[in-house]
């Protein structure tokens, strides 16, 4: 299956460069150049997933991100960045983005993160399934999931997130498992991507009165278990 990816970057020779780089790896590319254009591509053929820049002509990529989930929009969006500070890149995800890379970056890597981007699809084998840990409910074919009687907001990626570690319930994943199950690639150490959609998830479901259904087991990795 060919994939369409649309390229939203104001940098010319950033977006020729990959525009050539994945329609050689077999992608079909459409390409804007400010947010009003990534708004209007969208709106007229919805591609598989957006490569989006923060720095774009207004609205930037932080708004148009924010105005897709305002939306309801869950197409995947790797946010493309020149800024390597923590709080710039969370506020890429605070935006609604499911991953975010760093400029300069490497072409094979953000192959890589496409592709884990593209295969987050529920297995066709699990069309029935409805997943329950405690008052927590997921259906995963719909990606809903509920909490105490309450639907829960989630992300695309705090959605996968929760789904593996409610369906490995009372197991404990390491971080390189989840990295490679959630983003097809381990940043290694010093990352701190898995530790910001692990606090998401707690804040939408640790509300107060509730007991913690996420836990930290230090030096290891996650797990979800009943209270």
């Amino acid at each position: 299956m060919t994939h369409t990816v649309l390229i939203a970057e104001d940098d010319r020779a950033i977006r020729d460069s990959l525009t050539r780089a994945l329609t050689l790896e077999g992608y079909r590319v459409r390409i804007a150049a400010d947010g009003i254009q990534t708004l209007a591509v969208l709106a007229e053929q919805r591609p598989d997933v957006l490569v989006l820049d923060v720095m774009m002509p207004a609205p930037d990529g932080l708004e148009v991100c924010r105005r897709l989930r305002a939306a309801g929009d869950r197409i995947p969006v790797l946010m493309l960045t020149a800024r390597v500070e923590v709080p710039d890149r969370i506020a890429g995800l605070d935006a609604g983005a499911d991953d975010y890379l760093v400029k300069p970056f490497d072409v094979d890597e953000l192959f890589a993160r496409l592709r884990a981007l593209l295969r987050r699809n529920p297995p066709a084998e699990s069309t029935q399934d409805v997943l329950t840990v405690a008052d927590l409910r997921l259906e995963p074919p719909a990606r809903r999931a509920w909490r105490g009687g309450r639907e829960l907001e989630l992300s695309r990626t705090e959605f996968d997130l929760l789904e593996l570690l409610t369906r490995n319930a009372g197991a404990v994943l390491d971080q390189t498992t989840l990295y490679e199950r959630i983003w097809g690639y381990d940043f290694g150490p010093g990352s701190k991507n898995l530790a910001v959609f692990i606090g998401y998830l707690r804040r939408k479901l640790d509300r107060p009165g509730l007991s913690p259904l996420i836990h930290t087991v230090r030096g290891v990795g996650y797990t979800l278990r009943e209270p």
